[in-house]
């Protein structure tokens, strides 16, 4: 596919792994609010509070992190040629078990976050990497 087929694949990932992330805490909006300790009031107090700037820069930045990883993840099909829909989901899931997981996993434990925080939060990066995985090796090199 060429050096734009890679661009193309990178972003493409990473989009639709934004899009899952919306969709995956729209959906948990309740039980992931209650895992963090708070109400929704308070969240919108919170929010009510920031400017559009700060209040949109979480998004911004789980954009940025899901290109960074499609980047890596990219790199990682390339140096094996493993380019397949399946190698780029195993791959995705393997770095999220060996990298994200136990990331969160440790930050949260030092953090005393509730165990439901630390799966909500796990499985939604668990889905947005192997989303970025198969679109990677789906497109391939």
């Amino acid at each position: 596919m060429g050096h734009t087929g890679n661009i193309l694949a990178i972003v493409t990932a990473a989009v639709a792994a934004w899009l899952f992330g919306g969709l995956y805490y729209t959906a948990l909006s309740r039980p992931w609010l209650k895992a963090l300790g708070k109400t929704l009031e308070q969240c919108k107090a919170e929010q009510a509070a920031k400017s559009a700037l700060a209040n949109a820069a979480p998004f911004v930045l789980a954009f940025i992190g899901e290109l960074i990883m499609a980047w890596a993840i990219y790199g990682i099909l390339l140096h094996m040629n493993m380019f397949t829909l399946r190698a780029g989901a195993i791959t995705g899931a393997a770095c999220w078990f060996g990298f994200v997981l136990t990331t969160l996993t440790v930050n949260y434990a030092f953090a005393g976050r509730k165990t439901m925080l630390i799966v909500i939060d796990a499985v939604g990066w668990l889905g947005a990497m192997v989303i970025i995985g198969a679109i990677i090796g789906w497109f391939g090199a």
